[in-house]
């Protein structure tokens, strides 16, 4: 039986590709440390085994690593604006929690690590649809350090010939997502603002673009990733998102009919205003195809 183990397992896109590796009869281990505060609940398998710890404390991890096949590594502080307010917190959690990850695989011989990275990446001087060619203009420290983890898992492949496979999502939605605070994942707070009979709070005009992809999508990419036996894929950047683009308006006419009910709050600092994926790298190398269909899902699902 193979054995992965999941940074972050218990969290929104960290507790979906658990189950589906419990679904592919792998033997999993969850590492989280559960201090996300944007969760009602966290998730559990009862399938998966689970370690309550921060990645960030390499002493503690490192044992676990042993005899490991593929590790996930999606444990992070996945909020822009937090890390904007506390910079030194992105960077620990974020590069350094990374950078544990990588070395406890190195030391332990594990043959592959999975990253989460993120589109915000690309910032505002790439114009979408974004490549994975182009230079990364980060506008915040959660995209600092988020893109240093990238090249620290470059790093490993090239030096230490650790497998690695760096995924940028891009605005991930579904089942489990994120419901508290303000600074929830656009759509979820949308649909419960929406059931409250509140009116829906979008940040500046509304004009900004988003490419939505669901949750599904972005845990067959991962799969993808860990069996895959092209090595082109080894230490490379993939885009994970659908190749469209929606409007926050519209996303609120997709929730709350033709005229729904808003209201505007101040835009935030360090946040993009358009984002579209070319995602041509994954399709090519990986054979990932986006199956889930944003206005299909918010329909079903409100």
């Amino acid at each position: 039986m193979k054995k992965a183990i999941v940074t972050g397992g218990a969290g929104f896109i960290g507790s979906h590709i658990v189950d589906r590796l419990v679904q592919e009869n792998y033997q999993v281990l969850v590492i989280d440390d559960e201090s996300a505060d944007t969760h009602e609940s966290f998730y559990y398998n009862k399938e998966a085994l689970y370690c309550k710890e921060s990645v960030q404390n390499y002493d503690k991890i490192v044992s676990l690593f042993h005899d490991v096949d593929v590790v996930f590594h999606l444990a992070a502080e996945s909020r822009i604006q937090p890390c904007v307010h506390n910079p030194l917190m992105a960077a620990t959690a974020n590069t350094l929690g990374t950078c544990s990850v990588l070395q406890a695989s190195k030391v332990n011989n594990v043959r592959r690590v999975v990253y989460s990275s993120t589109s915000a990446s690309y910032g505002a001087i790439n114009a979408p649809p974004f490549s994975e060619e182009m230079r990364p203009h980060c506008l915040n420290p959660y995209s600092v350090a988020k893109v240093a983890g990238e090249e620290f898992c470059r790093i490993y492949y090239e030096l230490y010939g650790l497998e690695t496979v760096t995924f940028r999502y891009f605005n991930v939605y579904g089942e489990r997502q994120p419901l508290k605070g303000q600074y929830a994942p656009v759509i979820g707070l949308f649909q419960e603002q929406h059931k409250r009979g509140e009116p829906m709070t979008i940040v500046g005009d509304g004009q900004q673009t988003r490419d939505f992809t669901h949750v599904s999508d972005v845990v067959e990419a991962n799969m993808l990733a860990a069996t895959t036996n092209n090595n082109q894929a080894f230490g490379q950047v993939f885009n994970i998102g659908t190749g469209n683009s929606c409007s926050i308006i519209e996303l609120t006419k997709m929730v709350g009919g033709p005229t729904p009910d808003i209201t505007f709050i101040p835009p935030r600092p360090g946040e993009i205003r358009h984002a579209k994926a070319d995602n041509s790298k994954a399709k090519a190398i990986l054979q990932w195809e986006p199956k889930v269909l944003l206005e299909a899902w918010v329909n079903n699902g409100v």
